[in-house]
């Protein structure tokens, strides 16, 4: 039996579904390296609501994707860029995702850590009330008994002058920090409002400040999340980084070899796309944690080709790729998503999603992932 899929060019393919799922097993947290996955947050498809309105989120089923990755041994990096954050996502809404995924953490014994950044704030600001926005996430997470990420800001990306600014800023936050926090970098291709991040659009220049930020409070910094897509400039970063602060990729294109490393260290991984590759991407890990790199690579390069077709340009719009996913995999019952972001990708963009991801078994039962592909062309007018 086969599907027939558009390619983009008014012709179609025919593909034939696989027929067996990769077979992954739940399993405890791991021993080589800290994971965690950005998870994205399931809508609720029957609220009233339109693109403009506040989130309507679907809390049952996503708390059950939560535990799904927690059953992998995965962390969950939580309300974050995956989430929809400040793209149907508001602070109200991940306040709530922060509290209600920080309970159901405990109560499952899960790793979360907790995006801290300024979208309460409406409108232009200052640097202080930049700093203030910041400390009331801050202190929110702090009291969920999470980690915190310290998100790149785009308030403080348009208030800022310089690099001084952002010195001060950050300074005064890892000071005020009661425990190690995660620092953030993600580049405009995620976010165009960031051009310019860290006081200049020149990124030796911009690195140097971010290095300068994590050498003046190296006991604030557990870790960094680098989100530039450039796998030589993290490797770089990396080795400058003070003894004891780890580098988490955020690199969605190249994680596999930045992960394993090389003879002068490796990354651990923060990633939005460990979300559709969860079970998979933890078994790699599992398979790294023996010592085996080229078993670890030999499971995890052919994921490469679904990562880059779901993070293409605009980069920010892989949210609608993952859910989507989400979707054929089972883990909700509907694509819909908070802020009508369903709408934001191709026909032919989401077909050959489906092909990738079912080509590497993502799909723990290919036959209702294929039903809801033929539900999807036949709502676009494609009849099997």
């Amino acid at each position: 039996m086969t599907i027939q899929l558009p390619n983009g060019n008014g012709e179609f393919k025919a593909y034939e579904p696989r027929t067996e799922p990769f077979a992954a097993t739940p399993g405890t947290p791991f021993a080589s390296r800290t994971v965690f996955s950005a998870a994205h947050v399931v809508a609720d498809p029957f609220a009233d609501v339109s693109p403009d309105s506040p989130a309507a989120v679907d809390w049952d089923a996503t708390l059950a994707f939560r535990r799904h990755l927690w059953s992998h041994g995965l962390g969950v990096a939580e309300a974050m860029d995956t989430a929809q954050r400040g793209m149907g996502l508001d602070w109200a809404g991940a306040a709530e995702l922060i509290r209600r995924s920080a309970a159901e953490a405990k109560s499952v014994g899960g790793l979360i850590a907790c995006g801290v950044g300024t979208d309460q704030l409406i409108g232009p600001a200052g640097l202080a009330e930049v700093r203030a926005a910041y400390e009331e996430q801050l202190a929110l997470v702090e009291e969920s008994g999470a980690q915190a990420i310290l998100m790149a800001s785009r308030a403080l990306a348009a208030a800022a002058k310089g690099p001084e600014d952002y010195l001060e800023v950050y300074g005064h936050l890892l000071r005020q920090a009661s425990e190690p926090v995660i620092l953030h970098w993600l580049g405009p291709m995620f976010d165009p409002a960031l051009e310019g991040y860290w006081g200049s659009s020149d990124l030796d220049a911009a690195t140097d400040t971010f290095l300068e930020v994590i050498a003046a409070h190296p006991d604030k910094v557990d870790g960094i999340k680098v989100s530039l897509l450039e796998a030589q400039r993290e490797i770089d970063i990396r080795r400058r980084l003070p003894q004891g602060v780890r580098c988490y990729t955020g690199d969605d294109f190249n994680y596999p070899e930045l992960i394993a490393g090389d003879d002068q260290g490796f990354s651990h991984a923060l990633l939005g796309i460990f979300d559709p590759l969860g079970p998979l991407a933890a078994q790699a890990v599992r398979v790294l944690d023996t010592g085996d790199a080229k078993g670890f690579r030999e499971l995890l390069d052919p994921t490469v080709e679904l990562s880059r077709h779901l993070f293409q340009a605009p980069t920010r719009f892989y949210k609608t790729g993952v859910v989507f996913l989400a979707w054929l995999a089972g883990h909700q019952s509907h694509f819909t998503m908070v802020g009508g972001l369903q709408s934001a990708r191709s026909l032919p963009h989401f077909a050959r999603a489906y092909e990738l991801a079912d080509g590497l078994g993502l799909f723990p039962d290919p036959k209702l992932a294929e039903e809801r592909m033929k539900n999807l062309l036949s709502l676009y007018g494609v009849n099997q």
